[in-house]
């Protein structure tokens, strides 16, 4: 879906006339490269702190720390690919399309066009029964023994294992005499392809070894950070079932340590996203104020911090 066409949607089912004048939603859906490059450089400079770290400094303690902070960096990998699969983060589609599948989604093991392609249907759906996201979010709250089982899979790397066997197996798609399956598995071979190369790289930069910190952290740490941003995201809300987004979806403000790993690249503010879909990333947290200023959220509960999310969604 094209920039034009998130605004058309969201401006349907938000009346975001009742809060922004048309310069202000004209200045908050614009693009800046120079915002984009400095979000991705960043990003990347930090991945490569975390290695160094370990590599500087190499015990039990900085090994567990990296493993955790990769997963953080992952995610604020995710993130980008999230924002160039919504055309928002660059002004140049072209730079979307680069650093959104090669900078971003490959390295993390995702694709950007079949992940942007099911996430416009999210977007448009979100608040009814037909969102595609719903089972990630529609059972809670849960339990504490049921939520305990699922940080026991994600953490002991039975949920990562399972999409990584996924990958591979899609990728291995590629030596198929079967033309159709061959073009389908390109995106995942991709993916194993431009591992490698990372791995190599990493190799030639610190020691050998050091890659398998990437892969421990996708594979344990990664996967239940994916499942607490699912649920601080749309988990546990006042109305799952409701077009409104101040009843289907949720901000989180993070403690500062908690941007670091739950909530990079301002994916916290996911409330104004569903609210306007074609802010970037790096405007989020100003349109938030806006909105909280002219009492958008008077009657919306903004949540402080993950362990408060947590509490609410786990009965």
């Amino acid at each position: 879906m094209c920039h034009k066409e998130w605004c058309k949607v969201l401006c349907k089912t938000m009346k975001i006339s009742d809060y922004l004048n048309k310069d202000e939603v004209r200045y908050f859906t614009s693009r800046s490269d120079w915002l984009a490059w400095r979000t991705t450089a960043v990003t990347w400079a930090s991945i490569l702190a975390v290695f160094a770290l370990v590599d500087t400094w190499t015990n039990p303690t900085t090994i567990l720390l990296a493993i955790i902070l990769l997963s953080g960096r992952q995610l604020a990998l995710a993130v980008i690919t999230h924002e160039c699969g919504h055309h928002t983060l660059f002004r140049s589609e072209p730079l979307n399309r680069f650093v959104g599948q090669w900078l971003a989604a490959n390295v993390s093991l995702q694709d950007m066009y079949s992940y942007a392609a099911g996430h416009s249907r999210h977007h448009q759906q979100a608040g009814t029964r037909q969102d595609p996201d719903l089972p990630n979010y529609q059972a809670y709250p849960v339990s504490a023994d049921s939520f305990k089982r699922k940080v026991v899979r994600d953490l002991s790397g039975q949920t990562g294992i399972k999409l990584l066997r996924l990958v591979l197996r899609r990728a291995a798609g590629i030596f198929s005499g079967d033309a159709k399956i061959r073009e389908a598995a390109l995106p995942f071979a991709q993916q194993v392809a431009v591992n490698v190369v990372f791995a190599l790289l990493l190799g030639l930069l610190f020691q050998a070894w050091i890659y398998l910190l990437w892969i421990a952290s996708f594979l344990t740490t990664y996967m239940l950070i994916l499942r607490i941003r699912q649920v601080a995201e749309h988990a546990a809300v006042p109305d799952l079932y409701d077009s409104d987004p101040r009843n289907n979806t949720r901000t989180t403000i993070p403690f500062w340590w908690e941007r670091l790993i739950f909530a990079p690249n301002y994916v916290n503010y996911h409330l104004e996203h569903h609210f306007l879909a074609s802010v970037p990333c790096y405007r989020l947290r100003e349109l938030h104020q806006l909105l909280q200023e002219r009492g958008a959220y008077a009657d919306t509960r903004i949540f402080r911090g993950y362990r408060e999310v947590l509490e609410h969604a786990i009965a």
